[in-house]
């Protein structure tokens, strides 16, 4: 690894002008007589190579190996609020099991809130080895750098390789700032895991709008972060047994400092929420004008399902966003999902292959929604539709 280092001594108006025109990405600004690169550098080096001999190096430097001996055990965030703990925690917990059976790994639940003893004790039924808890009255509402504060408290004294963390506002919300705080790696939204035997943990996603799977490690930083959106694993059964131990954690009065403090809290209507859905209608780009999905509707209100859609109709503002799945939107995993005008591009079948059962309606039979589809038609929803209304109704075939 190594760092562009600017010689300040060396540049004058000329060298400087030279090494701003020089930068294809326009990373190096000169101002108030002092050379600067800024976030656009793209460490092409250019400036070492053609520029003004000693004015920019590039100097290696070596990084200290980390003692991945040090680090041991997957660590899951649980969200626990309203006397309610996030279904993505489970799916978590299921995965961190897998991944731990590699190297044998302890796997445990970090609990903050409010009066826990309940959540606490429903999770141990979930076959974790430990549940930590930080637990006081201050952390009834959820406060970033709070809740930051106390995971950074954890991690000092605990020392996990890996922290799982739900792809939720709040998880979004922490999980970067762990990051940033530790100056470790942050893969967001994986759609998959895999464990090396040297504890190095493999986040796989999506990247380049879908077109590659890409596989990020990092090898020298501890903890390892990740965030994971709900529906994407799968959550284990709940054992009669109760196993893993609660431990409690203390808390340093320092800690609990925050320039945050919740004067009235509103509860928003409760929204659409298409990862909870058992049975889904997509609709495409198929579908030829706004008025058409009345019939959509009107099928969706037979088969008691949710109207989704893909990215095309959210910009031709057919839907709110809530509305789409996809990379770009939402995953899901219900029971039945029915597809109707839509081609199947990689970014709309990452939000959606994990469902039990897929029908696909389209006019092309060599339609890329085929290949993941358990059932196909390849034909009109036009034609197709009315047919399944009145069999639904009971009328005529």
């Amino acid at each position: 690894m190594g760092v562009l280092k600017v010689h300040q001594d060396r540049v004058n108006e000329e060298t400087a002008e030279e090494m701003c025109k020089m930068c294809p990405f326009h990373a190096i600004t000169y101002e108030g007589k002092k050379l600067e690169i800024g976030a656009g550098c793209r460490m092409c080096k250019a400036c070492v190579k053609k520029g003004s001999s000693g004015v920019i190096t590039y100097e290696e430097f070596q990084r200290p190996e980390i003692d991945k001996d040090a680090w041991k055990g997957i660590v899951v965030y649980a969200e626990w609020e309203d006397d309610r703990i996030h279904p993505v925690t489970f799916e978590l917990i299921g995965k961190a099991r897998e991944l731990a059976e590699v190297n044998r790994q302890p796997v445990s639940v970090l609990l903050i809130g409010d009066k826990l003893g309940k959540a606490g004790e429903e999770l141990r039924h979930y076959g974790v080895d430990c549940i930590y808890t930080y637990e006081d009255q201050r952390f009834l509402e959820f406060k970033a750098s709070l809740y930051a504060n106390i995971v950074e408290n954890f991690v000092e004294k605990v020392h996990p390789s890996v922290m799982l963390f739900g792809a939720t506002i709040k998880g979004r919300s922490l999980a970067p700032r762990i990051a940033a705080r530790f100056r470790t790696g942050l893969t967001a939204d994986c759609t998959s895991l895999e464990m090396k035997s040297n504890t190095d943990l493999v986040q796989i996603r999506p990247a380049f709008g879908g077109n590659i799977m890409a596989q990020i490690n990092t090898p020298n930083s501890r903890p390892q972060l990740c965030t994971v959106r709900y529906k994407v694993f799968t959550a284990p059964e709940r054992n009669e047994g109760a196993d893993g131990i609660i431990k409690s954690m203390d808390i340093p009065e320092e800690k609990m400092k925050s320039g945050i403090e919740v004067l009235h809290r509103v509860e928003k209507p409760r929204e659409v929420d298409l990862a909870e859905a058992e049975t889904i209608i997509a609709v495409g780009r198929g579908i030829r004008t706004q008025s058409d999905l009345l019939m959509v509707k009107e099928l969706a209100g037979l088969l008691n399902a949710q109207v989704a859609c893909t990215r095309p109709l959210i910009e031709a503002g057919w839907f709110d966003a809530r509305h789409q799945i996809g990379l770009s939107g939402r995953t899901v995993k219900p029971k039945l999902l029915i597809t109707l005008g839509i081609s199947g591009s990689v970014q709309f079948v990452a939000g959606m292959r994990a469902a039990e059962c897929i029908i696909a309606v389209n006019t092309d039979k060599h339609a890329g929604i085929f290949d993941v589809a358990h059932y196909g038609f390849a034909g009109d929803l036009y034609e197709v539709l009315p047919v399944l209304l009145r069999q639904l109704k009971g009328g005529a075939k």
